[in-house]
């Protein structure tokens, strides 16, 4: 048998135990933390992903250079020592502890710098990461130098080479989190994906397993191995370094011969470890993790080879293997780091033989459950299935996952207990004993053997289960992976239509395709816009997500036996004419159907897309049957105690000439009225955004960040000057810096200029730049209200984009809630001075602004004094009349205490949520 952790000699009888002795194991320990509380980060952003920036980056990223890297300094240092018998001095040890900080260090501002759009930070941490790396390889090669001859010495060469590919990796990163054009942006991307996973950690992994992967069988190490480990690293250099170039030039066949080169050196390297999994199978967690980590490696590399191989464009080639960093990263990454840990760590933990056996059963305890639920439900999710079975087959992937958390500490508590409690000492017939507890053992084998099965059963049994969820939740969407199903019963004639549909300035072009009945048709769609994110929904459920600029993918529609519609869900987009159709030749289409489309959403009346971030009022499948959130609407209706309306009273300007400021924008779910809530799109949070205040002659320095899952933009009314670099749309995770002066005094709209404007306006993104007029007059209290109006989707849902076009508004309100200021009204005092701003932001209905027993002696009207209190006629106003974009301030003293309503005198404008109360004190 070959040792567990120390190198073995040649005639593979263990030469030592665990190499550090149990006055260092806690150090080692203590080390390992850091991968935990990365994976507890991980576990938080895969449950709060949908809210989170960058998301999938962050999932990948703390699990590869978070949890994996750490790993991979603290494991391939230990290993190091045991191969070249060299045990490590307290001078290493705080040298490896400086090296760990570090890693952690720059991996924390990384993500930092990711999650708050701040390139800095990104660079500064990446430079920390990078000289962490580099730092470890030194110091492995310092080892390697004073070493005497050892014949695994190769392993340490894989980890130089690993050390050596990793800042090449973290240098890629940091250009494409700096940004670059669309034609370096994906073969960086898949530059430095593979050079990261391939090279950083499938090197390492390789060159460990040599001797690992016999130690966590329990059996010899096969001659030869480190022989063929030697031959094969070469190999997998080159084939790592071809497949780097290849993608850096846009050469898919170069690239596809660089990963059958990388093939081959798994392949040399792997006959060893297949020997010795025939020779003593895999029948624990640990053994089984790491097996199904190396088949997942290699099916990784098998199918992108052939996409590379049968594609002529290094665009067409990425379309085709979109799945591989994810399952690459959860597949093989995640599932080699916890089979190697759950081996490693109860041996680290120590104690003895029946300290390490207890926390190594619980470190694999319903090890063959989380391996089938793992597998399989991946295996699924890289499937076309419909997309609630791939949302309820990841969980269960995550949960599988996550199991390895919660069992470490019951691992180290098993340690414990047992350490506490040693075995008695024997006594008596040693030969008998020995043959009983061989005997206990064998029985072990066999009930474990059949609890294996049964557990392997209740998983698959899960993933099933999954998988008859995610169908029963929408069954519609299983005809988008049926490719034998057909909405008229076509034939299926074997044949492919495949075309090329580009999205851009608001059309699909073509607009309509023709296919022959029954056959297969996968439309290669691309988004060219220089801003906007399109995607494509059909009818019939398929949906090809959403695209950023530049970005591409294929949308298998299966077999095509009718005419089938289509159009991009961002809410508005379908309404502005981006629409698309499937005509059947050669076959009849449905009783009503009309083959002919044309450009306008006329041609497809109420059949609008509900999508989370962006769509309209009804789902997928062209039914009403979500309905809107107006069917609840109730005006009378009291919003509860806890109910606190937004803060209408005006600060005065901040101090300064300048004023800077960050704009964020987010999709956020907020109460509009009474048990109504929509996810709007805002600024900083807030409907209407934050309110901006300074004189004639400042200058605002305004900061806009994307954080929305579409394109976004800020026009400023109150500045003065060209539109077309400031007021520009930038897509999702981008930002953009606004810079004006404000030259003129006046309350001034600002709001999301991306088309369509009145979906966007609609659904929140607006807010009031009041720019004080020369010497305005001090008064007692201010206060600004915004009006808007409501064109409800579904309950939780977006901007009704339909009922903007007709424009018919559900409701119609002051700040962003109907009726709030009735349920918690504004105040003043009798004889106080009052200044209420007033800007109608629209999109489409004008206002009356009027104070129920009040009346305005100075009226102040888009930049000019209508009314005065020193005009000699001694008028007053009894309403400020605005258009949509105008805006003003009125004044007032109240007589006396009561209640004041203020109301839009557009009455069922009032009646419909422009109503609030001023209530006056004595």
């Amino acid at each position: 048998m070959s040792p567990q952790i120390s190198s073995p000699d040649p005639q593979n009888r263990p030469r030592t135990g665990p190499l550090e002795p149990p006055a260092a194991r806690g150090r080692w320990l203590i080390r390992d933390l850091p991968v935990i509380v990365w994976l507890v980060f991980l576990l938080v952003v895969i449950a709060a992903h949908p809210g989170l920036p960058v998301a999938r980056w962050l999932m990948i990223h703390l699990l590869v250079l978070g949890a994996a890297s750490h790993s991979i300094f603290v494991w391939s240092k230990h290993f190091a020592e045991a191969l070249l018998h060299t045990p490590s001095t307290e001078a290493d040890r705080r040298g490896q502890s400086r090296r760990l900080i570090l890693l952690n260090g720059g991996t924390l501002i990384v993500i930092i710098g990711m999650i708050a759009s701040v390139w800095a930070f990104v660079l500064v941490g990446a430079a920390a990461v990078a000289g962490a790396v580099i730092w470890h390889g030194l110091s492995l090669w310092a080892q390697a130098r004073t070493a005497l001859a050892s014949r695994f010495a190769s392993t340490l060469h894989y980890y130089l080479a690993a050390a050596a590919m990793l800042p090449i990796g973290v240098a890629l990163g940091v250009i494409l989190a700096f940004g670059v054009g669309d034609s370096w942006h994906s073969r960086l991307v898949a530059a430095h994906a593979l050079i990261n996973l391939l090279g950083w950690i499938g090197l390492t992994v390789l060159g460990t397993l040599v001797t690992l992967w016999p130690t966590m069988l329990r059996t010899k190490i096969v001659p030869g191995a480190e022989v063929a480990a030697r031959r094969a690293l070469p190999i997998l250099s080159i084939g790592l370094a071809v497949t780097l170039a290849a993608a850096l030039l846009s050469q898919p066949w170069a690239a596809g011969i660089g990963l059958i080169a990388y093939l081959s050196g798994i392949a040399l390297i792997g006959r060893p470890f297949f020997l010795a999994a025939l020779a003593k199978p895999p029948r624990e967690y640990p053994t089984f993790s790491a097996a199904a980590a190396m088949v997942w490696l290699v099916i990784c590399l098998i199918a992108p080879t052939w996409v590379f191989f049968t594609s002529e464009t290094w665009t067409e080639a990425t379309q085709g293997f979109t799945w591989l960093v994810p399952a690459l990263a959860a597949g093989f990454a995640a599932q080699i780091l916890f089979g190697a840990l759950s081996y490693l760590l109860p041996v680290v933990l120590g104690g003895g033989p029946n300290a390490v056996r207890a926390a190594t059963m619980e470190f694999a305890r319903f090890g063959t459950l989380r391996i089938t639920i793992i597998n399989v439900g991946l295996a699924i999710c890289l499937l076309p299935v419909p997309s609630w079975v791939r949302v309820l087959c990841s969980g269960l992937v995550a949960l599988g996952l996550a199991a390895f958390l919660p069992l470490v500490f019951r691992g180290i508590s098993a340690s414990r207990r047992a350490k506490k409690n040693p075995p008695e000492p024997v006594t008596g017939d040693r030969r008998a004993q020995v043959r009983a507890l061989k005997e206990e053992r064998a029985a072990e084998q066999k009930q474990v053997s059949r609890n294996n099965l049964a557990l392997a059963a209740a998983g698959l049994s899960a993933v099933l289960l999954a998988v008859a969820g995610g169908v029963a939740i929408d069954p519609a969407s299983t005809a988008a992976i049926n490719e034998t199903t057909t909405s008229a019963g076509a034939a299926p004639t074997g044949e492919t239509t495949r075309v090329r549909v580009e999205a851009k300035d608001m059309r699909f072009t073509p607009a309509t395709v023709d296919v022959p009945a029954g056959d297969r048709l996968i439309i290669d769609l691309k988004n060219l816009d220089d801003e906007d994110v399109h995607d494509l929904v059909l009818a019939t459920g398929q949906d090809s997500g959403r695209l950023a600029p530049g970005e591409s993918t294929s949308l298998d529609v299966g077999i095509v036996g009718e005419d089938i519609d289509g159009w991009c869900s961002i809410a508005g987009h379908r309404q502005m004419g981006m629409v698309f159709g499937i005509n059947v030749t050669g076959g009849s289409s449905p009783a009503g159907a009309d083959s002919s489309r044309s450009n306008s959403s006329d041609a497809m009346p109420g059949m609008d897309h509900g999508g989370d971030a962006g769509g309209d009022s009804t789902p997928r499948n062209g039914t009403d049957d979500t309905g809107s959130a107006a069917a609840d609407l109730d005006f009378l209706a009291d919003p509860g105690a806890d109910f606190s309306a937004r803060d209408a009273e005006l600060r005065p300007a901040s101090r300064g000439t300048t004023h800077k400021e960050t704009f964020t924008v987010s999709e956020i779910a907020r109460t509009v009225a009474a048990d109504i809530r929509q996810k709007l799109w805002l600024f900083n949070s807030t409907m209407p955004g934050p309110t901006l205040r300074g004189d004639v002659g400042d200058v605002f320095v305004i900061t806009l960040v994307n954080d929305g899952s579409v394109g976004h933009s800020i026009d400023f009314h109150a500045g003065e000057l060209a539109p077309d670099k400031p007021m520009r749309t930038i897509p999702p995770g981008e930002s953009l810096t606004y810079t004006f002066k404000a030259t003129h005094s006046g309350i001034w709209m600002y709001h999301c200029a991306t088309m369509p404007m009145s979906s966007h306006i609609a659904n929140g993104m607006f807010g009031a730049v009041i720019i004080d007029p020369p010497d305005l007059p001090a008064v007692d209290k201010e206060f600004v209200l915004v009006q808007s109006e409501l064109y409800l989707g579904p309950q939780g849902g977006v901007v009704d984009s339909q009922k903007v076009r007709r424009e018919e508004p559900d409701a119609v309100v002051f700040n962003g809630v109907a009726n709030q200021y009735d349920h918690d009204p504004l105040t003043a005092r009798a004889g106080e001075r009052v200044r209420f701003w007033i800007l109608n932001v629209g999109p489409n209905r004008s206002s009356a602004f009027h104070i129920i027993g009040g009346q305005f002696d100075t009226v102040y009207k888009e930049g000019t004094y209508l009314i005065r209190p020193d005009n000699p006629e001694k008028g007053a106003s009894q309403v400020l009349d605005l258009e949509t974009a105008q805006g003003g301030f009125v004044e007032l003293e109240f007589a006396e205490e009561g209640h004041y309503p203020f109301v839009s005198h557009k009455m069922v404008d009032a009646e419909r949520g422009a109503h609030g109360i001023v209530d006056i004190t004595g």
